[in-house]
């Protein structure tokens, strides 16, 4: 009797497994993971040398490829910085300079 039922048992969870949808993909139907917000960076300047490329992020200078609290800082340019953040590409931009104007 014993060895009906675990045979009986066996064969069950063999065929749950084939039940499955081998061409549903990864994650299809399951409850929408909560993601965390974007966290708001702040880009106060940017200095490209010969040598170098950095950026003033959140006030702490940041080079090409550094990492830091789960981002990743991909590319430096003139006037942007490519942040890479779970998987996603984000750009920050520099606010533009008012324009001085002379009173004369």
């Amino acid at each position: 009797m014993r060895l009906l039922l675990i045979a009986l048992l066996a064969l069950a969870s063999s065929n749950l497994a084939a039940l499955q949808d081998p061409t549903r993909p990864d994650g299809f139907g399951a409850s929408p993971q909560a993601q965390m917000p974007q966290r708001e960076f702040m880009l106060a300047s940017i200095f490209i040398g010969n040598d170098r490329r950095v950026a003033v992020i959140d006030g702490v200078v940041r080079r090409e490829g550094q990492a830091f609290e789960g981002v990743r800082v991909r590319r430096i340019h003139t006037d942007r910085v490519e942040l890479v953040d779970q998987g996603r590409v984000r750009v920050l931009r520099l606010d533009p300079l008012p324009q001085v104007r002379s009173s004369q």
